[in-house]
């Protein structure tokens, strides 16, 4: 075949195999176009500020803390002021009623950590701290939770009023507060009443920091609301009974 039965031969095929491109181009750059979207879309989403959407990348991981007391063991009484003792949880305040872990930076405003939750609601841990405190005390005989299967002539309700990180002035402080009754069930009377507020300073501005001086906070309001309430029992048993 000569050199011009050649160009002959493929000027004929160049018809039919660019017509066979024009079939193939819109699949081929459709593709080409999603590969280089996902490709590209971490980078865009980067450069704008979005989420890293990369493959791999990793979620912040959610933490849970503990309400604590961190006082120092109280020296035990040499005997109990009565045999038993029951503790009540009352409703509290929207703060303590919930795993999250509520921070202020202004009078009245809250909010709560995305990432830190309490393992338990404070409604329910404040009461349980108060408790273990009175047993390693020795205040009655038997300190149990309403609800426990023990007879009691004697109630203490506890109604957290306050639970916050107060950061109004960096790093902020731990705020507590509730308010304490003491009951006499046998007679139905209410014997004494007072509210506890105590604070304590946060080593840093961050859930972790709050969560410790909410702790030290709680620490110092059970040192006040215990010897308060071993002296209303021992006026309230050395009262002259109601005739029943």
């Amino acid at each position: 075949m000569t050199v011009s039965q050649e160009r002959s031969s493929a000027g004929a095929r160049r018809p039919a195999a660019q017509a066979r491109c024009a079939q193939v181009d819109p699949m081929i750059r459709r593709r080409a176009f999603l590969l280089l979207s996902a490709a590209t879309a971490p980078v865009l989403f980067s450069a704008c500020g979005g989420i890293n959407v990369g493959i791999g990348a990793e979620s912040p991981a959610q933490t849970y803390l503990s309400l604590r007391d961190p006082g120092v063991a109280p020296t035990r009484r040499a005997a109990p002021l009565v045999p038993a003792l029951m503790i009540q949880a009352l409703p509290a305040d929207a703060l303590a009623d919930t795993a999250g872990i509520a921070y202020a930076r202004k009078p009245h405003e809250y909010a709560y950590y995305q990432l830190a939750s309490w393992t338990d609601r404070p409604v329910r841990q404040l009461p349980r701290l108060l408790q273990r405190r009175l047993e390693a005390r020795g205040t009655a005989a038997a300190v149990g939770q309403n609800g426990d299967p023990l007879r009691s002539d004697w109630l203490l309700t506890v109604a957290v009023d306050v639970l916050y990180h107060d950061l109004s002035v960096q790093p902020g402080q731990g705020r507590v507060a509730l308010t304490a009754e003491l009951h006499d069930r046998r007679n139905r009377l209410r014997m004494a009443r007072r509210s506890f507020e105590a604070a304590a300073p946060a080593p840093r501005e961050d859930s972790s920091a709050g969560a410790e001086a909410m702790s030290a906070a709680t620490g110092k309001l059970l040192d006040a609301l215990v010897p308060w309430l071993e002296a209303e029992l021992e006026r309230a048993v050395a009262a002259p009974k109601t005739p029943g």
